[in-house]
């Protein structure tokens, strides 16, 4: 049995102090965990030896070819913000499915999901759909609730779709592969998707003056035409999504290469609409730059917090305190995702990712947890934080380009039926694992048995174990040397 002591405790309260004083997060948690760690040598609970492992923990950081990956993604989501692939999407889909009540609602959850696999960034989807759905919803008279609602929640779901940079994250944080936290992702990113459409299915049918229709002059004739450049701005899209995912998928790229290959196709899909510019790419790479390193921050910060924090047994401190929670592995699960959803009041996902997640990694590891449909399940539960009223992103980036005609208190209000519907799928995934591992599961597997290797053996055709006639001259080392007794 261990004696914790109370130095685990001290170091998680005084990081939430820190945290809700608003001060950076990533100098927040290098602070507490060095403050902590001289504390701890001073007063006899840490070891002085483990801090000789920092400068090595943070060369692995930044040396870690996995979060390469982050900021190819990043580039190629800030490219096709720019390129004008949404629009085209938005203006075809809406016009595709206008002839139906809600049928804007149905596409901007299409494109939020197109998107999301294509940018992997919330604020670049919400911040797209808001700027041209937006105007035209409230115009033809959808409810602002609801209209700003479905907004938000469809480019928040860029957070579940593959390639999200949570994933990959994630992945890291756990120790798997990114191309399984992929292949896990695929069915409740689909689930989700239905849900939304579901949901507006519901409305139009209960409340369809909340989502009319647009009129005939609006949605224009409902041809060969319109349905051709629906699938021009689809197809490109699909292509993409293959040259990014599938190549992962078949085990031809790794994440980071499969990043670059996509930062080609978001450019190639630029140039197809003649927006490649220089001032496009030099956007597109400060948004990079800030991105990247805000994560490597915080990812330096957490390592100094989490090298004191186990070094004073706080990985053991945390594990003896879940390990007993009742419901054995779904006990620990929902208090986990309830632990999750009320820390994304106050943190973002990269800050949930690199400080919880190593704490409960070999909690969830040691009850049979299958860490991918762990991981999923965080992912999605960490869609959340960006759906809080009062403090989530995305009704931040959609507060911003709102009209001043859109009241804030309305914004709030029409994310939270998307928030609950949110908390369905976390349910729905804890109580139905093969959401998840089904995708595992029929993903292509080598059978280690059937793998034979033949080392041919030195010797002659006869069996004879002698070295081989290699055509050299004999080597003459001379007489041995003499020993006196």
């Amino acid at each position: 049995m261990f004696d914790f002591g109370l130095m685990p405790p001290a170091m998680f309260v005084g990081m939430v102090i820190f945290m809700l004083y608003g001060f950076p997060v990533a100098f927040s948690l290098a602070a507490v965990g060095l403050f902590f760690g001289f504390l701890g040598v001073f007063t006899g609970h840490f070891e002085q030896a483990f801090l000789q492992a920092l400068p090595l923990r943070i060369f692995g950081i930044v040396s870690n070819d996995l979060l390469l990956a982050i900021p190819f993604f990043t580039l190629m989501g800030a490219i096709l913000e720019r390129c004008g692939l949404a629009e085209d999407l938005l203006e075809g889909t809406g016009k595709l499915f206008g002839a139906i009540p809600g049928g804007l609602a149905y596409a901007v959850i299409l494109v939020g999901a197109i998107l999301g696999a294509i940018t992997g960034t919330v604020a670049a989807s919400v911040i797209t759909m808001g700027v041209i759905s937006l105007p035209i919803m409230l115009k033809y008279g959808y409810n602002p609730r609801l209209a700003t609602g479905v907004i938000a929640a469809s480019g928040t779901i860029t957070q579940v779709i593959p390639p999200s940079l949570v994933l990959i994250v994630l992945a890291d944080q756990l120790g798997r592969s990114v191309g399984d936290m992929y292949l896990g992702a695929i069915g409740p990113s689909i689930l989700q998707v239905l849900i939304f459409m579901l949901f507006i299915l519901v409305l139009s049918i209960l409340r369809p003056k909340d989502l009319p229709a647009l009129p005939p002059e609006a949605r224009g004739e409902l041809n060969a035409a319109l349905v051709w450049r629906v699938l021009a701005g689809m197809v490109p899209s699909l292509v993409l999504i293959f040259l990014v995912l599938g190549t992962i998928f078949m085990g031809l790229a790794t994440p980071t290469e499969a990043g670059a290959l996509g930062v080609v196709g978001a450019m190639g899909l630029a140039a197809m609409h003649r927006r490649l510019t220089w001032d496009l790419v030099k956007q597109g790479m400060h948004s990079t730059m800030h991105i990247t390193a805000m994560v490597v921050f915080i990812l330096v910060g957490a390592t100094c917090f989490s090298l004191v924090f186990q070094g004073m047994n706080g990985g053991l401190w945390i594990e003896h305190m879940l390990s007993h929670v009742p419901g054995g592995a779904v006990g620990f699960l929902i208090f986990v995702n309830i632990f999750i959803f009320i820390l994304a009041f106050f943190l973002d996902f990269f800050e949930i990712a690199f400080i919880v997640i190593p704490m409960l990694a070999p909690v969830a590891q040691s009850l049979g947890i299958d860490l991918i449909w762990f991981g999923v399940l965080i992912c999605i539960n960490m869609q959340t934080s960006f759906m809080h009223p009062p403090f989530g992103f995305a009704l931040f980036y959609l507060r911003s380009i709102a009209p001043r005609s859109v009241k804030t208190s309305d914004i709030y209000m029409g994310a939270i039926p998307w928030l609950c519907m949110q908390l369905i799928l976390v349910a729905i995934v804890i109580f139905w694992p093969e959401t998840v591992t089904y995708w595992l599961d029929n993903s292509p597997k080598i059978d280690s048995s059937t793998i034979k290797i033949d080392i041919p053996a030195f010797g002659n055709s006869d069996g004879n174990n002698q070295m081989p006639n290699l055509g050299l001259p004999p080597m003459n080392f001379g007489e041995p040397p003499k020993v006196n007794p």
